[in-house]
């Protein structure tokens, strides 16, 4: 867990004790016993996890390179921009241009950091690190085994568009299309490193 500002000592839970409920193949559940701030004890359950990297790809004739993807849990297709798993010990940076091949066949010129995400506080400590890729170039995709994808590009108007008719509901894919938009604005400034 991180270092807590001691301004915020007064709203902290302190672990008494942590039990393992689960280990998957990336996926650790767990069940602790807390010190609430009044004294009083309660119980966490939460998945740790070791992070993910995002990957906001920017075509050279304006439009958004996407993934569509059926995802189990939610029984359906989704529409996403290209993310996954950081190994043990790699890089964002390497990650993402990992994905971005694998998924895509497309490796890119130039990579700016946005920042992370953490999209599911409540109940697990995933981090999303958000990169940017523009200088796109095609190659062949690389799928994992068991892994089906279909590439499909869209304008930042559309994916708005889907987003407001509720379509577009993937939050890492909605905090990446405002992220976009705000750099586009001039509102959130990306510094782009040649690769």
């Amino acid at each position: 867990m991180c270092a807590v500002a001691e301004a915020d000592d007064h709203l902290v839970e302190r672990l008494l004790d942590s039990t393992q409920v689960y280990q998957g193949h990336f996926l650790d559940v767990r069940r602790d016993s807390v010190v609430l701030p009044d004294g009083r004890t309660a119980h966490r359950e939460y998945i740790r996890h070791p992070g993910a990297v995002m990957i906001v790809p920017l075509l050279d004739d304006g439009r958004l390179l996407m993934e569509r993807q059926y995802r189990y849990p939610m029984g359906r297709v989704m529409l996403e921009f290209p993310a996954g798993k950081l190994d043990a010990g790699e890089s964002p940076l390497v990650c993402g241009q990992r994905e971005l091949l694998e998924e895509t066949g497309y490796s890119a010129a130039e990579w700016a950091y946005a920042g992370v995400l953490h999209n599911a506080i409540a109940y697990s400590d995933e981090g999303i690190h958000i990169y940017f890729a523009r200088g796109l170039t095609q190659g062949a995709q690389q799928l994992d085994e068991g892994e089906f994808v279909e590439l499909v590009s869209h304008t930042a108007e559309e994916l708005d568009a889907a987003a407001a008719r509720g379509e577009l509901t993937d939050a890492k894919t909605l905090i990446g299309l405002l992220w976009l938009q705000r750099w586009q604005q001039g509102g959130w400034p990306l510094d782009w490193q040649a690769v």
